[in-house]
């Protein structure tokens, strides 16, 4: 088992390396679409999901999308930047700090939801609840798809610490994590009283805007080599964010802290080793 996997992994960066960037932002991103249909597709099976596991599948997910930031999108950032010292760091800390400014604005613009259907944020609407949860976590998913297109933008650019490798373990990462977003939007719907085949529709939907940003990330980077660091320090930025501000307080809210805690190591422990090992 252990001699094929890596022969698997070798395919799977050939076959990302003999199409365009701008491509293969767009189909690694299909797999983080796909991930998240798969966890929305579990609503056909359960109508309520254990919200133990939910909390250590949520604080997973906040592992994956830190430990992402750095030994994808920071490190890279600040290697490739020019100059030495503090000069050398300005690029990704004023990327960082706009990445998550636009969050910012988004969540105290765009209205929308918390999972828990009681804490809802933006401006006042009469839209329903259902969109608004997708709303929410849509929003969160604009800066996972920019991190992976941007990543791919940098290898069309030439840029050497930009690797197919760093970018492909990028869009694994961020897949594996994103099954359980697409549980943490089906379940609750459905838990409402929304019927499977509506709570799955919005669940994978919540996900469809990644492809478009990480296309998006991607061209520009591709056209506007310079911006690369600023615009790896903006996804992390972005993802940290929604990480802080959304994410782990969501697992705080029951008993299950402990469980939420040990999800995030491990989300850590895995985004970190598919980073080194590919990257």
């Amino acid at each position: 088992m252990s001699a094929i996997q890596p022969a698997k992994m070798d395919a799977i960066i050939d076959f990302f390396s003999n199409i365009s960037p701008v491509k293969g932002a767009f189909y690694a991103t299909l797999f983080t679409w796909l991930m998240t249909a798969f966890g929305a597709s579990f609503v056909f099976l359960f109508k309520t999901m254990n919200r133990g596991f939910l909390d250590g599948m949520l604080g997973f997910t906040g592992g994956v999308m830190v430990a992402a930031s750095f030994w994808s999108l920071l490190a890279p950032g600040i290697e490739m930047s020019p100059g030495e010292g503090f000069v050398k760091v300005i690029p990704a800390a004023i990327g960082f700090g706009l990445g998550a400014f636009f969050i910012f604005g988004l969540d105290k613009i765009l209205p929308h939801i918390h999972i828990n259907f009681k804490d809802s944020e933006g401006i006042k609407t009469p839209w329903h609840k259902t969109t608004l949860l997708v709303l929410a976590i849509t929003m969160h998913n604009i800066p996972e798809g920019l991190a992976v297109g941007v990543l791919f933008g940098g290898v069309a650019a030439g840029i050497p610490e930009a690797s197919i490798g760093g970018a492909v373990a990028l869009a694994m990462g961020i897949g594996i994590q994103n099954f359980p977003e697409g549980i943490a939007v089906s379940m609750p719907l459905r838990r409402q009283g929304v019927s499977k085949y509506k709570s799955f529709w919005y669940g994978q939907l919540s996900a469809i805007v990644e492809p478009i940003a990480a296309v998006l990330g991607a061209v520009a980077v591709t056209f506007f080599t310079p911006i690369l660091p600023f615009a790896l320090a903006f996804a992390a930025g972005a993802m940290i964010f929604v990480v802080v501000e959304e994410v782990i307080p969501e697992t705080q809210l029951d008993k299950y802290t402990d469980i939420a805690t040990l999800g995030f190591i491990g989300g850590f422990i895995v985004m970190m080793t598919l980073d080194v090992a590919l990257g």
